[in-house]
């Protein structure tokens, strides 16, 4: 039995950071995805409460009387459950994790994900990493020499942007010096650019910023995403916009609601990338993702 035990200390703290942790136990934990053979999700809910995280429409599906990233459920059987799955799925690449970070607060105490990761490759499963948290060096240990890959999102290099768009993630730095410690281990590491902010941080001074760092840390795969108007994601976006840059929120609704602008925005970022890719010599490890 490797049901998680109760963690009343890092639940309470989790309470002081104006977050609701419930334990749900679950009946699956590795799921398939168009993302690669397989997602992991150990976590429902998500504390950094990322402003345009896509993951929002799971409220559609688990209704909560909290807002995104004010909730987490713990799926607190969730080694159990994954030693159980694979007796029988066939070895594949996990995406990890795809409605939720991985490595949010709570997993420091929990380890809920590194104790998964641990089983998928000891069963010859290749486990690639996004996370926005500088906890995942943590894991390093576990990882290295083992058919693992470390990513990390980046939306900006603008620390005041970060702290708005991704109230509870790591800072930039701590991202990159993960990357960094990650290659130092051996792992093949990726990043992912997006969702890149419309007239904030998508000119073409910022992408040659972005992709400055990326030539330097010598990542082997780059992905470039657009911000999209995925459900229950406007409404966050524009409640921020509305209170710090009010002068965005026609823009921002043209760029993400009539087809002709998106169309039109969507072709000159396109551009912008390619070119700034071209000029760091990265265009073979960049994939548009709009």
């Amino acid at each position: 039995m490797h049901t998680t035990p109760v963690q009343p200390e890092a639940y309470l703290r989790a309470k002081a950071r104006g977050v609701t942790v419930r334990e749900k136990p679950c009946k699956t934990v590795l799921s398939k995805t168009s993302l690669g053979d397989y997602s992991l999700n150990c976590y429902t809910g998500c504390e950094h409460a990322c402003v345009y995280c896509y993951a929002r429409f799971m409220q559609r599906f688990h209704p909560h009387p909290e807002p995104w990233g004010e909730f987490v459920d713990v799926k607190v059987n969730a080694v159990e459950v994954l030693e159980r799955q694979l007796r029988r799925a066939p070895p594949g690449d996990v995406f990890t994790s795809s409605a939720c970070d991985g490595w949010q607060p709570l997993e420091a105490n929990l380890e809920l994900t590194r104790r998964c990761c641990d089983l998928l490759l000891a069963h010859g499963f290749q486990v690639n990493i996004l996370t926005k948290s500088s906890l995942a060096l943590r894991d390093l240990d576990i990882l290295e020499g083992r058919a693992a890959r470390m990513g990390v999102t980046i939306t900006t290099l603008d620390e005041g942007l970060r702290r708005l768009w991704e109230p509870r993630s790591s800072p930039v730095e701590e991202r990159l010096r993960l990357l960094a410690e990650a290659r130092r281990a051996g792992l093949e590491t990726s990043v992912m650019f997006g969702p890149l902010l419309p007239f904030l941080y998508d000119d073409e001074r910022s992408l040659d910023a972005l992709f400055e760092r990326a030539a330097d840390l010598r990542v082997d795969l780059v992905w470039v995403d657009a911000l999209n108007p995925r459900p229950r994601v406007w409404p966050s976006v524009e409640s921020l916009l509305v209170k710090e840059f009010p002068d965005l929120v026609a823009g921002y609704r043209r760029v993400l609601f009539d087809r002709g602008s998106r169309s039109s925005y969507l072709a000159g970022l396109r551009r912008r990338v390619e070119r700034v890719a071209a000029r760091h010599r990265l265009t073979r490890r960049v994939n548009c993702c709009f």
